[in-house]
This record gives structure tokens, sequence and C-alpha cells, in this order.
């Protein structure tokens, strides 16, 4: 475990909070009746306006003069896939249920690890392709599950899967943009860029940005604060003290928290096949995770 000074908070706990707070994501996004585009868009121009602070300290600021043009074409490329994840996730959730889009769109490592594999020569174990193929099957009964619910759930799945590829992407982008920029600056260059995108897109398809129903603004502001800020970025924070694997096997914490609330305050049961294969993505996503940093130790 890397340790570099006294963090003002127990990692642990913070990682605690991020998962409680990330599993808020779906049901905030169900709750609100905009777009999903337009969702999409004020959840990060809202976190992007709220960090701007720290985003623009003396640090920051001499971080983005350092940057050159490939490390800024990186940004671009990394915050249009951001776009296209939040934008086919949150479609998702029109039409499927909270339990089979969350459990499917953190099956994110899997592509990581496979596009690695792909396009960087990475190493996959024995152990990392078991995990992989039993979190595949799990895919394959919720898939099944919502088939039988008819063909509308299904296509929720297919939207969910891809916004997994989609943050993928993102996201082996974004470790070797990280290497040139800290957190705040990151997030701010990263998601500042995906709202620009989604602010181009939703003004070419939709007349106004702003003719909504009141409780959509809180449902927004709310997206930007608890599951971005309290959990994405609190996940990042605590990568600084704690191992990574620690932090993506508590990531798949998301889906189990979401379902209960889910449950709770939407009212959706889920299917018996839906919580079967919920368990065989998480089991497999675990032996997958823990089998990847194996590898790397």
């Amino acid at each position: 475990m890397s340790m570099t000074g006294k963090p003002f908070l127990n990692p642990y706990v913070a990682v605690f909070i991020g998962v409680v707070a990330v599993s808020f994501s779906s049901i905030f996004t169900k709750l609100a009746t905009a777009p999903p585009m337009v969702i999409a868009f004020y959840r990060l121009l809202f976190t992007v306006l709220m960090l701007l602070p720290l985003s623009l300290s003396r640090s920051g600021i001499s971080e983005f003069k350092s940057l050159n043009r490939i490390d800024l074409t990186k940004a671009f490329i990394s915050g249009w896939f951001l776009a296209l994840h939040f934008t086919v996730w949150i479609a998702s959730l029109n039409y499927t249920s909270v339990a089979s889009s969350t459990v499917l769109v953190t099956m994110q490592p899997l592509f990581v690890v496979s596009l690695g594999f792909i396009f960087l020569k990475e190493k996959i174990s024995p152990g990392s392709a078991i995990g992989a193929f039993i979190a595949l099957i799990g895919s394959c009964l919720i898939g099944a599950s919502d088939l039988r619910l008819g063909g509308v759930a299904f296509w929720g799945d297919l939207l969910a899967f891809s916004g997994a590829f989609f943050i993928a992407i993102y996201v082996l982008i974004g470790r070797d943009l990280r290497k040139s920029l800290s957190l705040f600056p990151y997030v701010f260059l990263v998601y500042g860029t995906a709202s620009l995108f989604l602010l181009i897109i939703n003004l070419c398809i939709y007349k106004s940005l702003y003719t909504y129903l009141p409780g959509n603004w809180q449902y927004f502001l709310a997206l930007a604060i608890i599951p971005t800020i309290f959990g994405d970025t609190v996940f990042n924070w605590a990568l600084r003290y704690v191992k990574a694997a620690v932090v993506s096997v508590s990531i798949l914490g998301e889906a189990v928290g979401a379902t209960i609330l889910g449950y709770f305050i939407l009212g959706e049961v889920p299917h018996i096949l839906q919580v079967i294969g919920g368990l065989v993505i998480i089991s497999g996503l675990c032996i997958f995770i823990f089998s990847t940093k194996a590898d790397t130790v």
C-alpha cells in the first residue's frame, strides 16, 4: 500500500462513502425526466463549475501550461468517450432496470484489460481470462432474463454494456494523461471537454436546454455532488492510500447499492435471473481484478 503523508480521512471509510455515493447515480438519473444527453451535460457541467477553484489553483495553471498538443488531443478524445459513456448509460435506464444497467456498466475492467491486450500488448493471465469468462456468463444470464421481459429491456442492456466499453477507452487514455496532470486539473480538462461535446450535440438536437420540470435541476445538481464528486473523485483520492484492487472491487458494490436503492425508492424488484446474473458478474470481476493485479506485482 502506498502511503504519502497522513490522510485527513481513513481511506477505507472514504472508499465506503464512495460506494454509497455512486449507488445513487442511477436513482437520480432515473428520477430525472430530461433527455439522457441533457442529464449528462448538466451532471458534468455542474461538477466542473464546483471543482473550478481547485482545478485552477496556481499549481493547476502551471500544469495546464506544460501540456503539449498530444496531451490536449488525448484529453479531447477521452472527453468524447466519457460523453458517449454517460449518454448511452443514462439512456439504458429508460429501457431496463437499475439492477441490470448498473451491473452491466461496471464490467468496464474487462474492456480495459482486453483493449490493453490488443493495442498495448499487455498480458492477460489464465486467472483473468477465467474471471472474464465467468462475468460474461453473468451478463448472458441478465440478457436472457431481460429478453423474457421484452426486447426493450434487452436494448437497455446493450446500451449499458456499450457504456462499459466507452468508459474503458476513457480510462485507458486517462491513465496515460494522468502522468502529466494531477487529479483536479485532469478532472477539469476531461469533464470540461465532455460537457462541451454534450453542449454542442444538445444544441443541435434540442431547441432548449432549460425548459424542463423544476425537479430536474435538483437531480442534475445531486448527480454532480453525490456520485461524481463524493463518488468518482473520492475513489481517485483514495487510490493514493490504498491498493487499486481494493478500490476496483469496492466499486462493484455500486451494483448492489443501486439495486437496494432501486427497490426502496423506485419499487423495482429484480427478477431472480437478474440477481443470479449480477452475482455471477461480480464474482467473475473479483477473480478478474485480483488475477490482473497479481500479474502486475
